[in-house]
């Protein structure tokens, strides 16, 4: 209901809010249809994608149809209680995600070049005293 006060006053939304939520600490066995059930409450989804792989497992990726549906949700839901964990509902938001891979890829070639070059990365003053 608040959303829809939103929306007729056009009142202006922060510019991290999306249409595209981030979900952390979910459950590892959590299924689909639980998680329609927790965020369909909100308004319709376009799509939830379930993290599978080792490192990704526990996150999902919730894309509402409306923007102030996702706002709704973000609200309701950050703190809420699945499972006995205490789910993390965040705007999806790509620069922050992708510099995370940046510094993960400037870190492989630092260590290629270690590799490369003969130098070590644990303490490169001792082999520069000859």
């Amino acid at each position: 209901m608040a959303a829809v006060s939103l929306r007729k006053s056009n009142a202006r939304l922060p510019p991290e809010v999306n249409r595209v939520l981030y979900v952390r600490n979910l459950p590892f066995n959590i299924s689909s249809e639980e998680m329609y059930d927790i965020f369909g409450k909100y308004g319709a989804i376009r799509q939830i994608r379930l993290g599978n792989a080792k490192d990704t497992r526990g996150t999902a990726f919730v894309v509402y149809e409306d923007i102030y549906d996702a706002k709704n949700a973000v609200d309701h839901l950050s703190g809420f209680n699945v499972a006995n964990r205490y789910l993390i509902v965040l705007y999806y938001q790509p620069a922050k995600m992708s510099k995370k891979s940046d510094v993960k890829k400037k870190e492989e070639e630092i260590t290629r070049l270690q590799e490369k070059y003969g130098l070590g990365s644990k303490t490169p003053s001792s082999s520069s005293s000859a």
